[in-house]
């Protein structure tokens, strides 16, 4: 029987439990992507808190991507420093961390600014521009002390856009079939490879887009399964818009749990699903009763960051978020209740 709390090898990593940081936003850094003292002490904490892996927050490897405040990046060998001081932080409590690689959008430059174009009207240099800008980067993570990357292709920021044919409408190669308009990330993942072999590499992907004509599961499972063929290391199943409010433990857990249980199913890579968990015994089920490897965990550590370690000492222990999606709103993503909590004290 696997069981949450225990050691297991994700590839090339040694994970001391099967909970996974969830690649959380925090909005705080820099606009070249410098990181300010609080981005430090939020991952401290994350790490002291027990989770078995993190996965950082949304990491552009554009500087000119503008898509958001806040962004961290991995676009500069200037930035390596700060990045390494961060992965030492983490490392420092036992937990590989891994970056997650990210575009909102891509930006040209035209008549000394720059604008935001789509897929359909890129260029094919355009395309082979962002593919290396995410092989740069995980140059930059490894000299940074990450054990990995993530490809994020979810929640409908740029590479998700790509991959979906309700915005995806060219007619070359890099459209038209699913083949096709996955072949951006096949072309990342084969340039990461090549320039960062060291890496551990996995993928963040929708289930579905939930769009008229968007990505479906079905057309999700063909993407995985061409990502798994071309070597991927494991896969996260998210879908677009993914916070869905009102989660109660033992009631409504693990909505993308379906989509990723059918993922793994036809994937030789671990696959980590992310979406909902609030009880220890619901996650054990999951793993115990689906090929399922891994939970990634995002807003009940932004309520707990040491909620692993409270589940290890009492697995009765129920997580106090309560799906109020307050903490988008609020400075830096930090849950509202803990902010209440602290000016309370």
């Amino acid at each position: 029987m696997k069981q949450i709390f225990e050691e297991t090898k994700l590839g090339d990593l040694t994970l001391k439990n099967r909970l996974i940081r969830s690649a959380t936003w925090e909005g705080i850094a820099s606009p070249d992507g410098s990181l300010p003292e609080e981005a430090y002490a939020i991952y401290n904490e994350l790490a002291a808190g027990g989770v078995g892996a993190v996965i950082t927050g949304f990491t552009s490897v554009s500087l000119h991507d503008c898509y958001f405040g806040g962004m961290m990046r991995l676009c500069d060998d200037a930035l390596i420093p700060q990045y390494k001081r961060l992965t030492d932080a983490i490392h420092a409590h036992g937990a590989p961390v891994i970056a997650q690689l990210a575009l909102g959008a891509y930006y040209r430059e035209v008549n000394d600014r720059y604008m935001q174009t789509e897929p359909d009207d890129m260029t094919a240099e355009e395309i082979q521009h962002v593919v290396r800008q995410f092989a740069d980067a995980a140059v930059r993570a490894e000299k940074a002390g990450f054990d990995g990357v993530q490809i994020h292709a979810a929640h409908f920021f740029f590479l998700s856009r790509f991959v979906s044919p309700a915005v995806n409408h060219r007619t070359d190669l890099y459209g038209g079939t699913t083949e096709n308009r996955s072949r951006i990330l096949i072309e990342i993942l084969n340039g990461i490879r090549a320039a960062a072999p060291g890496l551990h590499v996995t993928v963040k992907i929708n289930a579905s887009d939930f769009t008229f004509g968007g990505l479906d599961e079905d057309e999700s499972l063909t993407i995985c399964k061409l990502l798994d063929a071309a070597g991927i290391d494991s896969i996260e199943v998210s879908g677009n818009g993914t916070s869905v409010r009102g989660v109660r433990a033992h009631a409504n857990e693990g909505y993308f749990v379906p989509a990723a249980a059918r993922i793994s199913d036809h994937v030789r890579c671990p696959v980590i699903v992310v979406g909902g968990f609030r009880s220890l015994d619901t996650m054990e089920t999951v793993v115990n009763n689906t090929k399922i490897a891994y939970i990634s965990l995002s807003r009940p550590l932004l309520r707990e960051p040491d909620w692993p370690i409270k589940m290890q000492e009492d697995n009765g222990y129920i997580s106090k978020c309560v799906s109020c999606n307050g903490c988008y709103s609020s400075p830096s993503h930090r849950c509202v209740f803990r902010r209440r909590e602290k000016n309370a004290e």
